[in-house]
């Protein structure tokens, strides 16, 4: 087992990997840019270096300064969280060169995977189902041909996009360039890569996602899915697991698809196979690969009873899956609020500033991560989001009355949080039905305005 392990990551999935090597009994390093000084990980750590300005790219982006820290303090690990440099195939190289263990699957893997043209065709030769779709087009106007062999609408997707970012929806011919320029553009700015490519758009699709964990013992498992569909402009708002969609016979066909693509391509470590599921529950197809831990993990441990930021760890350090997670069997239900710093009243503007006052719920099945306190400033350089809000139940029904309560409970002064829309929506008979795919939400803003 590790020594050390150096925390590439900032928020509650820096505290949550501080906590499970505090478990493990393995020391933790903190990073932190000068925005983030109060911010809990800092104070929980038993390190913590500061490696530059509130900006990301001049902090949490700068493989330089990390690797820096790393070897400043003596770690002999380092785990990437989710987003900046978690999917970066060059920073996990350069972990390896600088004999540091990245925390996470190879340089190879991430390159094949993270790229999203390069996975769709990993998975295509695998014969995992995909929607018609392009290569990496060269500029909009070779798109555009490529739009019209496919045929109207398509998605226009950056291949080192993520998080919603580099993606727009096309649905007639005029709009594409505009849009194929705001697509390419919004990813260049934040991945630095402003390459696109094409696939069908599934009209009211539902967005499922199967949750993978392998080690170099030759264990590769699946640990069944989550419900993402519940979603604003491609950015997850709720989560649940297991989807209320699926039947055994999909799940099932779902399941092994995503088994078998990960034996075909060694994977090891955690990661989650992206899909697209239609309407009627009946056909799914391929969206992406994430070489990384997911910010909706938390219902998938809740259902299996494990607790993958210490598998990724143990794994890392050479160890096999743990027996109760190579024997896992869903139960009960968990569903997960994703608690923003925004006005779901004005157009969801972020809302950072001084947290007066925090109060979490508490109770059975109840869970809260996150880095906050009363009296924290929540800064306005980085995502959102302050917490996250999981509740299980032994049922679905169940759960849905614990979130009720536990949002009701939820009391924060200070800044404006998303928990009021939330609550609307776990109200929606539509939630209660599990009637809804990833645009429900901008309909139901619609009729909101109506």
């Amino acid at each position: 087992m590790f020594k050390r392990v150096l925390v590439a990551n900032r928020g509650e999935i820096a505290l949550r990997i501080i906590r499970a090597c505090r478990e493990l009994g393995v020391e933790s390093v903190a990073v932190y840019s000068e925005a983030d000084v109060d911010s809990m990980h800092v104070h929980l750590a038993d390190e913590a270096v500061c490696i530059g300005p509130a900006s990301s790219k001049e902090s949490y982006l700068k493989p330089d300064r990390i690797i820096a820290a790393a070897e400043i303090t003596e770690a002999d690990a380092i785990h990437p969280g989710y987003g900046f440099l978690s999917e970066n195939a060059r920073f996990a190289e350069i972990c390896e060169s600088c004999n540091i263990q990245f925390i996470g699957p190879s340089a190879k893997v991430i390159s094949m995977m993270g790229d999203k043209a390069t996975a769709r065709a990993t998975a295509v030769a695998n014969g995992v189902p995909t929607t018609p779709g392009s290569e990496i087009l060269a500029d909009a106007k070779e798109g555009l041909s490529e739009a019209k062999r496919i045929g109207f609408p398509v998605m226009i997707k950056a291949t080192a996009g993520g998080g919603g970012r580099g993606m727009r929806p096309c649905f007639k011919e005029e709009d594409f360039e505009s849009l194929f320029k705001a697509a390419s553009n919004e990813a260049l700015a934040a991945f630095g890569n402003g390459e696109c490519y094409l696939e069908k758009l599934v009209l009211n699709p539902h967005h499922v996602e199967f949750q993978v964990i392998a080690d170099r013992h030759g264990n590769f498992i699946q640990l069944g899915e989550r419900d993402c569909s519940m979603q604003r402009r491609n950015q997850k708002i709720i989560e649940e697991c297991p989807s209320p969609l699926l039947g055994p016979e999909l799940r099932g066909r779902m399941a092994e698809a995503s088994v078998n693509l990960i034996k075909a391509i060694g994977y090891e470590n955690a990661g989650t196979i992206e899909y697209l599921v239609d309407d009627q529950g009946k056909d799914f197809y391929f969206m992406e690969m994430n070489t990384r831990i997911q910010v909706e993990h938390p219902v998938t441990e809740e259902v299996m009873g494990c607790e993958l930021i210490k598998e990724q760890i143990r794994i890392a350090a050479g160890e096999p899956l743990s027996g109760h997670v190579l024997n896992a069997t869903p139960r009960g239900h968990s569903i997960e609020c994703r608690i923003n710093a925004e006005d779901p009243f004005n157009n969801f503007c972020p809302s950072p500033g001084k947290i007066d006052m925090w109060y979490a719920p508490g109770g059975k099945g109840v869970r809260v991560d996150t880095h906050v306190y009363s009296g924290y400033s929540v800064p306005p350089n980085y995502d959102s989001m302050i917490a996250k809000l999981i509740v299980t139940g032994a049922n679905r029904e169940i759960a849905i009355a614990r979130m009720k309560r536990a949002l009701g409970e939820f009391m924060i002064r200070g800044i404006k949080t998303t928990i009021p829309f939330q609550q609307e929506i776990i109200a929606h008979p539509d939630f209660a039905a599990g009637n809804y795919d990833i645009g429900w939400v901008a309909r139901y803003l619609e009729e909101r305005k109506g």
